[in-house]
């Protein structure tokens, strides 16, 4: 089940409100929010959803060994124990078959890859437990004494198959004793109408194009055609993943919680460094929190510490090696702009910045697209080296002229100018409020009618 569907918007989510709000007690509140995520989970996953709970269990365990054993060496070996569990799921699930045909393709064996189909939202719901336990070792939150609260914690169908990575320090009081508030619950429903318009009006239009292009052949395609395949990529994969961290932010206001900001205009800023600072925060943050600060940070061997950190951040989004690739090449950047590069743009006006910034993030996505590499080589080769390839196709001009609006609507959602309009709306409640009821019901009317009939509409991050 997706956000943006009929059933969910429909059936599920009224459902969910309805049950919850009759409630009149926390404990069974606990009980239906937990029941109904993992009614959403076993939606798209009925046979995984007992990982999800033997994950929950082992780490709800593991936290409460560690605080009796606080100080002893046994703290230690149950952290070890708890992170060697998760990391050996990760692995077999994620990245056995990826294992395999490294080795068959290095050692000229024939091994039969494992036919693992990848739980949905294993890499986020893996990294929320191993933040728990790791913050229950170092005294910075105490273990949750409720298997049931845990479970909760890990199962919020929110944040649980495309993230955010909500951490449990972040919401642990509201997870012993949450409150609902109308002002919340307003907000949570403008968020996920903001969501859904991302995810249904732009994301899914962008993919269609991104299917039309870059999943044809390559031979086959102009120089412009390739780089505008690319740039309806860049468009999607940003709408479709800040649409749902906005929707699943939005639905956890709704239900009394509060989960940290995901994204912040990735593409405004004017440096690598900047953009990683505003692009996918939860995962950048756990990365620097438990893998590159331990590692030694800016103190100990800084640049092999950042690149052991976007390498694993590269193979975080998936099992092939272009995505570590992909990792290495930001981590490569962010390393130069260390060096040499951040003094250098500083002086720059910032028109400069940008220019600097943005062909950069774009020829990336490609490296993250295209998981053959053999394919991506040819692709980049047509950008950058093509002779023969012509420069326009004949079908491009109509097409941008068909998407004109569209195009421009996209390039101005990447600007804050939302937050522009809310703020000069401020000193005028009356119109603020009227102008947030009529874009909140405009996007559901759009967003509805775009989903009625339409059968392409994935989530790109559910395969993380």
């Amino acid at each position: 089940m997706v956000f943006a569907s009929l059933v969910f918007l429909c059936l599920f989510l009224p459902a969910n409100l309805l049950v919850h709000y009759a409630w009149n007690n926390a404990t069974w509140k606990n009980v239906t929010m937990t029941l109904f995520s993992l009614a959403f989970y076993a939606w798209g996953e009925p046979i995984w959803i007992s990982l999800l709970i033997f994950s929950a269990s082992w780490d709800w365990g593991v936290g409460r060994v560690i605080e009796r054993l606080r100080g002893t060496p046994w703290a230690k070996v149950a952290l070890v124990a708890s992170l060697a569990v998760n990391l050996s799921l990760l692995g077999t699930f994620k990245y056995s078959g990826l294992i395999v045909e490294t080795v068959n393709e290095l050692l000229g064996t024939r091994f039969t890859p494992p036919g693992f189909a990848l739980p949905i939202g294993i890499s986020f719901y893996t990294f929320q437990t191993i933040s728990y336990v790791i913050d229950v070792y170092r005294g910075e939150v105490k273990a949750q004494r409720s298997w049931l609260k845990f479970l909760m914690f890990v199962s919020l169908f929110h944040q649980l198959v495309a993230g955010p990575i909500v951490r449990y320090v972040h919401i642990a009081k509201e997870i012993d004793d949450h409150h609902e508030r109308v002002a919340d619950f307003s907000s949570g429903i403008s968020r996920l109408c903001v969501g859904l318009f991302k995810k249904v009006v732009i994301a899914n239009v962008a993919g269609e194009l991104v299917h039309r292009y870059l999943d044809a052949d390559v031979a086959h395609l102009s120089v412009g055609e390739g780089w505008f395949g690319l740039a309806a990529y860049t468009l999607q994969i940003y709408f479709d993943f800040s649409g749902y961290s906005d929707m699943a932010i939005g639905l956890g206001r709704m239900f009394g919680f509060h989960y940290q900001e995901n994204f912040d205009h990735p593409y405004v800023a004017r440096s690598v460094t900047e953009f990683w600072r505003r692009w996918h925060i939860s995962l950048s943050t756990f990365f620097r929190d438990y893998v590159y600060i331990p590692l030694g940070g800016k103190e100990r061997r800084p640049y092999r510490n950042l690149f052991i950190v976007w390498g694993l951040t590269g193979l975080w989004h998936g099992a092939s090696w272009n995505f570590v690739l992909w990792g290495l090449y930001y981590g490569a950047f962010i390393a130069l702009e260390r060096l040499v590069l951040r003094r250098a743009l500083e002086k720059l006006p910032r028109a400069f910045q940008h220019a600097y910034l943005l062909p950069v993030v774009v020829v990336g996505w490609a490296l993250f697209y295209f998981t053959d590499i053999a394919k991506l080589g040819a692709f980049l080769k047509l950008l950058f080296f093509s002779t023969e390839a012509a420069l326009v196709g004949p079908n491009l001009v109509a097409v941008l002229q068909e998407h004109v609006f569209w195009l421009a609507m996209a390039l101005l959602l990447c600007t804050p100018v939302a937050r522009v309009v809310r703020a000069r709306l401020e000193p005028y409640p009356v119109a603020a409020g009227l102008a947030g009821v009529a874009a909140n019901v405009a996007t559901v009317l759009v967003a509805a009618a775009m989903l009625v009939g339409k059968t392409y509409n994935p989530f790109i991050y559910f395969r993380f």
